[in-house]
Order: C-alpha cells, then sequence, then structure tokens
C-alpha cells in the first residue's frame, strides 16, 4: 500500500473485521444475562492498562480486539444486565446499537443542512414524534444531545436568554431538594452564583413543594431578586417522586415564570397509559430535558431537549462564523449546529427514529410499562418476606426499602442497609445501590429494564435478605 493508504482496509479485511466485531456483539447479547451483573474491580489489573507505552506501529486487529474484550469489556459491569437495578438501568436494543454503527460508519455530519439535509429531516421528524406524544403545541422544537445533563443545561440556557435577555443580577432559580446536581451544576457553568439556586424543601413524598415555593419566591421578590425559573423534576433518581407538575405550571403562569421539566429519566413514561397519567402538566412546560438512553432503550448517548417555541434555540445559540456564511437558516432549512452547543454533532436521532421504525410505539410504550409492572412486583416480593421496610412505594418502577431487623434497632438497620451494596458487589448476582433520604440509608431499584423478569426478582429479593441476615450477625 502507498502511504496515502496507511490507514485503509482491504474491503475483504474490512468484512472480517466488521463480522468480528458483530459475532461478539452478538455473544454478549445471548449470554450477558448469565454472567454476574457486577465485579470487584482488579485495580491493579487496570492501572498496568495505564503504563501501555503509544505503538510506534500496529499490530494485527484480532490481537488489538482481543485486548479489548480481555482489558476494557472484561472488568465492565453492564447497566444493562436484567438483575442491574442500580442507579438507572440503561437496557438498550440492538436496533439502535446497529443505528450507531450506521451513523458512525457513513460519518454523517449532522449540523448542517447542505452536508446533511437527510439526517436534518430525520431529526426534525423525530423530535416533532416526541412533541407530539409529550403533548407540545405547533412551533415547539428540539434538537438531540448527548445526555440529560447536556439537555438540561440546554433548557437552562434557553431559559437565561429568554426570560433574562443575559442579565443575570439577581436572578433567581428554584427546584427541590431532590433535584439532580445537574441542575446546580448546568446553573454555574451558565455563570450563575451557588446563591441563585434556591433549594426548596420537598414534602412527605419526596415531591417540590408548590406551597411552600410560592413562599420562597415572594420572599426573593421582597428582597429584591429576580425570580425567573422553576426546575421540576419528571421522576427523580432518588424515588422516582414526581413534582406536581400542574400545580407548577399554574404557579409560573401567575408569577411570570420558565417552568423547565428535568425529565432525564422518567419523562418518556408519558408514552404509556400509567406515566400518562403520573406526568399530566409535562404538557405545559417550556422545555424539557429527557434521556432516550434510560427509559426509551436506546445506546448512550441520546438526550434532546424540547422548548415550546422552536425559535429559542437559535435565539440562544445561533452565531456568525465566515467560514459558514454560505448557509442560509431558512424556516425550512435547520442546521442544529446553530440549535444549541455543539457545532461538529452526531447523528444521535437515528437510533431513536429507527428503533420507533422497527418497533413501534406500542411495543415502546410496552416496555416502558413493564418497569411500573416489575417495581411493583418487586414491592410486594419485599412486602411478603416480612423482614423490609418500604420508604417509599413503587412509582416510576423505582422504590426505596430499609432492612428491618427482629428488635427493631435503627443503629443495626441503618449499618446492615449501607452495608448491602458491597455485600451485593462480592456476591455478583444482582446489583442494587443505596442512597440516603432523610438522613438515613435506604437501598433502592430502578426495575426498568423490560427484559427483567419475576423470576430475576424473586431471587434478588431473595439474595438481599440472604446477605442482610449474615450482616446482621456482624453487627
Amino acid at each position: 500500500m502507498g502511504e496515502r493508504d496507511a490507514l485503509a482496509f482491504s474491503p475483504e479485511e474490512m468484512r472480517r473485521f466488521g463480522y468480528e466485531v458483530i459475532d461478539q456483539l452478538i455473544d454478549f447479547y445471548t449470554k450477558r444475562d448469565q454472567e454476574p451483573v457486577a465485579r470487584e474491580l482488579d485495580h491493579a489489573a487496570l492501572e498496568a492498562i495505564l503504563h501501555e507505552p503509544l505503538p510506534r506501529t500496529g499490530m494485527p486487529w484480532p490481537a488489538a480486539l482481543e485486548q479489548f474484550e480481555r482489558q476494557v469489556v472484561a472488568p465492565t459491569n453492564h447497566v444493562d444486565h436484567t438483575r442491574f437495578f442500580a442507579y438507572i438501568p440503561l437496557a438498550n436494543n440492538f436496533v439502535g446499537v446497529m443505528a450507531d454503527a450506521l451513523a458512525s460508519g457513513y460519518n454523517i455530519f449532522n449540523a448542517v443542512w447542505m452536508q446533511g439535509a437527510g439526517a436534518a429531516q430525520v431529526e426534525r421528524l423525530t423530535v416533532d414524534w416526541l412533541r407530539q406524544l409529550f403533548g407540545f403545541p405547533e412551533g415547539s422544537g428540539g434538537t438531540f444531545v448527548s445526555g440529560g445533563s447536556m439537555a438540561n443545561l440546554t433548557g437552562l440556557a434557553v431559559a437565561r436568554q429568554v426570560r433574562l435577555h443575559g442579565d443575570m443580577r439577581g436572578a433567581v432559580a428554584y427546584c427541590s431538594d431532590q433535584g439532580h446536581f445537574a441542575i446546580s451544576r448546568g446553573l454555574r457553568l451558565l455563570g450563575f452564583a451557588p446563591e441563585q439556586l434556591r433549594k426548596v424543601a420537598s414534602d412527605e413524598r419526596f415531591r417540590l413543594s408548590a406551597a411552600k415555593l410560592q413562599s420562597a419566591i415572594a420572599e426573593d421578590r421582597a428582597a429584591g431578586r429576580n425570580p425567573f425559573c422553576v426546575i421540576a423534576t419528571a421522576g427523580t433518581t432518588n424515588t422516582g417522586a414526581v413534582d406536581p407538575l400542574i400545580d407548577l405550571a399554574n404557579l409560573c403562569q401567575r408569577e411570570g415564570l420558565w417552568l423547565h421539566v428535568d425529565g432525564a429519566y422518567g419523562a418518556p413514561a408519558a408514552f404509556c397509559d400509567r406515566g400518562k397519567r403520573a406526568l399530566a402538566g409535562l404538557e405545559r412546560a417550556d422545555s424539557l430535558a429527557l434521556d432516550a438512553h434510560k427509559w426509551l432503550f436506546q445506546p448512550i448517548e441520546c438526550g434532546v431537549v424540547i422548548v415550546r417555541e422552536r425559535r429559542w434555540l437559535a435565539q440562544t445559540f445561533k452565531e456568525k462564523g465566515e467560514y459558514l456564511k454560505d448557509i442560509q437558516q431558512e424556516d425550512d432549512e435547520i442546521n442544529f449546529g446553530f440549535q444549541g452547543v455543539q457545532l461538529t454533532r452526531q447523528f444521535r436521532a437515528l437510533k431513536l427514529w429507527l428503533s420507533f421504525k422497527v418497533f413501534g410505539l406500542d411495543a415502546i410504550s410496552q416496555a416502558i410499562a413493564a418497569g411500573f409492572e416489575n417495581a411493583e412486583i418487586a414491592e410486594a416480593l419485599l412486602r411478603e418476606a416480612g423482614c423490609w421496610q418500604i420508604v417509599t412505594p413503587a412509582q416510576m418502577a423505582i422504590l426505596t426499602f430499609r432492612y428491618l431487623p427482629k428488635n427493631g434497632d435503627d443503629h443495626k438497620a441503618d449499618r446492615v442497609t449501607h452495608d448491602l451494596v458491597g455485600a451485593l458487589l462480592k456476591d455478583g448476582y444482582a446489583f442494587a445501590s443505596g442512597t440516603q433520604l432523610c438522613g438515613r440509608p435506604v437501598m433502592r431499584m430502578c426495575c426498568n429494564n423490560p427484559r427483567t423478569t419475576p423470576e430475576d426478582l424473586r431471587g434478588t429479593v431473595r439474595l438481599l435478605g440472604q446477605l442482610a441476615a449474615k450482616l446482621e450477625e456482624l453487627v
């Protein structure tokens, strides 16, 4: 090969390489749920990876692929396993995986119309499908981003521009004490001081209290500050709580405030009947953030932000560049590079579009509904076991619980509950995470993986009881 072909494979070699990758993925998908959910990490072995010198000459791709399997895949704890209940499980689907391969393989530049008109149309269509499903009005728009953090950042940037016109002096935003840290981080990156985010105490159901929020707004106005934005959560990470969206929308309308909804986890629940009822009022948001790689079963990364008026995105993000002077921004030609932070951007919409095309909304809605049902099964099993206190019942596919010693010793309950996460990690059969509610440790299970079976749940609850009993003996 000549020097210009140094990075090229022959068609035959590309096929061999590609088929090997596909075979490995299919083997992984076939065997994934029979493998341990989590493994304790060998930090020394992982550290050794960092000491490999930069190669001056290449190696055969089979050897590099083998090293990837051994050093990267093997120590990875898979968040799409049927018995992974920690944090927010990310159960993807193979259609989305192949869509990512297509988007990368064709190297589609989905930022300016003239370079990716077809991709832009698919993104516009997919955003409009979501707009309709969430009940947003005609004229709304949106854009695909990396994930919930960037979607929230984008929505808050639009709120800053539209409500404050960039003047942040004395401005105050509000969320509950259960709001995700992506909100405080996003506001900090946008230039707000920490005291410009007021965290309002949540109610007994861990929701943002409209009454307490009203008092906080009145107090800030009296002090000469400028309330401008309320950030509600549609499915908190801790408990799955949904803030009272109708009450908050009414309050924001009365007070002239922007309503941003962090639906990174829970918003897609609106696509099934139970979720739609739980999320009533979502359609009144000014901006909405969601992660399609959570409860819409897409590969990472697949976030979306939707705003009530499409023009707000360009109003916030459009800048002029001399080398882009030939690009025309017209109503029917959306240059997504001017709709958000990124100029160079992937064709992320393809995987969700292709999933809707192949599976259809009914199948996706059914998969979402399975999360509600699985969490309720888990709650019933925990209650039946008799050694657990349900702290927050199943909602939005999440429940929280604590160990309940026979003597009712709170110290022992705290210790065992806290230590359960480590015990699960050592065992490897299933994994759930811990958090704190009202200052006490609790276990939580998020059951949104549609492949999770009742037997997976029975086995997990049985194991939790066995591990807790052993831990209690050690306290």
